[in-house]
């Protein structure tokens, strides 16, 4: 159980406390509710270019990083589809240090040609390194497109092209401030060995004088049910044939989805799952197979992923993986074998939140879902999962007019 407390200043800024008596140090976990969702079609890689741009000085503090190394802390961030999550980890007898930071910076960046260059640089180069250069890079690139035909998740958070973020303006860059970053639509939270009322008082004193904005309301396109299996097979220099599944799954916020995340892992998550005995031991038609979830607020995916073994076809392997998620719509699973899925979540939960930084973030993302406490309350949820569950969720979920396939040939 994670303890908490919660207030809201007048402006509209969330904020989250949990005391945490056992270590020197304080988190600031700073959530803005903004992502590669919310961008318009024709300009997209915005939130993760601003991921970079808020380092680069604010109207009072040239430099973000030195401040805060001087007082012992560091500083890192990302942004997801969803979400931009900026973090500070610093020995708390210099919580404020931060928290001026965190709030100038909320209050102003300092818009410099200067700084959008060397930004709009960073995101171009690592563009070209993680995406276009690197094996299996932009997968993502092109799964998205294939998966999604309305929703905004039809792009990475990266952007869709180089070309969105080098056309980027200051006049672009200022209105995606303006419009997503301020107190409204925030949501902070401070960790570790403080008292209420004095994290009350120094929030009020940095952030309290920061103009409320106005929340952006969310209207994004409606993704239309699928009804055909999709297909797309394209040519890179990678090592190996790759192959993609990406199966519609439902939003963050539904008892399915934690349905959906526990069939995940009964078919691909470790060794004992389905599609590794099957294809990789026994069959050896891959050199390496798992699946997992995106994890997504609204309509994500459930993606199976595998690299092929040399002499075997794309259709030998579809055809096994299809063979294997047939058998699992088919039965129901073992008590027993839920029960192992269960304690490798409950295990890894638990482990997870031995971390201070881990807990804060976990905090500011369940209020943003609707309830910090909503943290405390996934295991009861976990719990409550039976093998029907998992059996109507397979049959629901794993069916060709509800996939999307990418091939990945190499040459």
């Amino acid at each position: 159980m994670i303890q908490f407390e919660r207030f809201t200043l007048s402006n509209g800024l969330r904020v989250i406390f949990h005391h945490d008596p056992t270590t020197p140090l304080a988190v600031v976990n700073t959530l803005y509710d903004v992502g590669a969702r919310d961008e318009h079609p024709e300009k997209t890689g915005f939130a993760h270019l601003f991921e970079h741009l808020m380092f680069g000085g604010s109207i009072n503090i040239p430099d973000f990083d030195s401040p805060l190394q001087l007082a012992g802390g560091e500083s890192n961030a990302f942004t997801s589809n969803d979400i931009t999550n900026y973090y500070d980890i610093i020995p708390a007898v210099n919580l404020e240090t931060a928290l001026w930071l965190e709030s100038d910076r909320m209050l102003s960046l300092a818009f410099t040609t200067k700084s959008l260059e060397t930004q709009r640089n960073v995101v171009i180069e690592e563009f070209k390194q993680r995406y276009l250069n690197q094996p299996y890079g932009d997968v993502w690139l092109e799964l998205r497109p294939l998966a999604y035909e309305a929703h905004p998740y039809q792009w990475a958070t990266i952007g869709k092209e180089l070309k969105h973020i080098e056309d980027a303006t200051m006049d672009d860059v200022k209105a995606f401030f303006t419009k997503f970053y301020n107190p409204s639509n925030a949501i902070l939270c401070i960790a570790g060995n403080f008292e209420l009322d004095y994290i009350k008082q120094v929030v009020e004193k940095w952030f309290g004088g920061i103009p409320s904005g106005i929340k952006p309301a969310r209207i994004l396109p409606k993704e239309p049910k699928q009804e055909l299996l999709k297909e797309k097979t394209i040519e890179r220099k990678v090592p190996s044939d790759a192959i993609y599944f990406a199966f519609k799954m439902p939003e963050r916020k539904s008892f399915e989805y934690y349905a959906s995340d526990l069939l995940s892992d009964a078919i691909g998550r470790d060794k004992s799952s389905r599609l590794y005995v099957k294809l990789q031991k026994e069959l050896k038609l891959v050199t390496d197979i798992f699946a997992y979830i995106t994890g997504s607020i609204d309509e994500g995916l459930l993606i199976i992923e595998a690299k092929l073994s040399n002499n075997t076809t794309f259709n030998e392997v579809e055809s096994a993986i299809w063979k294997v998620l047939d058998e699992i719509k088919s039965e129901v699973i073992s008590e027993k074998e839920l029960k192992r899925l269960k304690n490798k979540i409950n295990t890894a939960k638990a482990f997870q939140e031995q971390g201070m930084l881990n807990r804060a973030m976990n905090l500011s993302f369940f209020e943003l879902l609707g309830d910090a406490n909503g943290v405390n309350e996934e295991q009861k949820i976990i719990d409550e999962i039976n093998e029907r569950h998992i059996y109507t969720m397979a049959n629901q979920l794993l069916n060709q007019t509800n996939c999307s396939v990418l091939k990945v040939k190499a040459i």
